[in-house]
């Protein structure tokens, strides 16, 4: 019914016979199923050696789809091409042939921009039988009664203030016994939890990308604690913007370190563990040079607020 779809996707005027084309296929397995029954998408791009290739998280869902998971990504890629493997497993509620539509996949390259259309379909079919005129219905319950015992809404309340009142007192009993954070150097931080991840020999076990998301994670927490308003829960992109109008902070130079580990961490690009290791030493020199416009600054203020006194 539904096979393996092989298109070769083109945008635009056909590209120069040195430019290899972008191959994809799409599977769904199994291709038949039944309402409620896990199923997978499967969707293969085939581009160019060092190619970039972005997946959309997930489908279009409504009331027919859910996703079960969340994406997968398999790379199979080799000096001569790249190619990755999304999968995503779904369940769909409705009867009959269902469309699955994705966002457009996107290849990226020296000379190469790409987008992919992603489509699949799957059918679904009833679990009831051909003909339900045999169905007879359960006989209706009896009405409840409409005015329940008094002592049912009694119970009710106490049982309602017992749980508060039992509340109180865990809530009470934790905050005398919970002592108060002590605050947080940052660049002590910093330090300690660089060492840290640098003496878990992930780059000795060939965990390039672990590593650099780890480095770069204690990059964000450093300028999260250093820098008010720089929280963790911004994007690369938000971060970099609200730190454009600190001319004297290394921000084209962390733009450069969160773009290049967003796509070893997103796009699953591939990494060698020497590139790992200058990351993590470029992260280290970026928080030493923020430390030292800090330091200046807290020096400035406070020579300020000593000679107002």
């Amino acid at each position: 019914m539904i096979g393996v779809v092989l298109l070769l996707v083109m945008q635009g005027a056909a590209p120069p016979p040195s430019t290899p084309g972008v191959q994809l296929g799409i599977a769904v397995r199994p291709e038949t199923v039944t309402v409620g029954t896990h199923f997978i998408v499967s969707a293969r791009v085939r581009a160019p050696e060092g190619a970039t290739i972005a997946w959309p998280t997930a489908p279009d869902t409504s009331e027919t789809l859910e996703i079960v998971s969340s994406r997968m990504l398999d790379s199979a890629s080799d000096s001569l091409r790249t190619e990755e493997t999304a999968r995503w497993r779904l369940a769909a509620w409705d009867t009959g042939t269902i469309t699955i539509v994705f966002e457009d996949a996107v290849v990226t390259g020296m000379d190469l921009e790409r987008t992919v259309p992603l489509r699949a379909h799957v059918y679904v079919r009833s679990v009831l039988p051909l003909d339900t005129a045999q169905q007879v219905p359960k006989p209706p319950r009896d009405i409840l009664a409409a005015d329940p015992p008094w002592w049912r809404w009694v119970a009710l309340a106490l049982l309602a203030a017992a749980i508060i009142g039992l509340l109180i007192w865990w809530y009470l009993r934790r905050r005398r016994r919970t002592p108060a954070p002590m605050p947080v150097d940052a660049m002590q931080y910093a330090e300690r939890e660089f060492t840290r991840v640098e003496r878990m020999g992930l780059l000795e076990a060939g965990e390039r990308g672990r590593f650099v998301a780890l480095m770069v994670e204690v990059l964000r927490d450093y300028l999260a604690l250093r820098l008010p308003g720089a929280a963790p829960s911004l994007t690369s992109t938000e971060l970099i913007r609200f730190l454009r109008a600190r001319p004297d902070l290394p921000v084209q130079r962390l733009a450069a370190v969160l773009s290049e580990a967003d796509l070893v961490k997103f796009a699953r690009r591939a990494i060698t563990g020497e590139r790992a290791r200058e990351i993590g030493q470029e992260a280290r020199a970026i928080v030493r040079e923020v430390e030292t416009v800090t330091e200046r600054d807290r020096a400035i203020a406070t020579a300020a607020k000593e000679k107002a006194a």
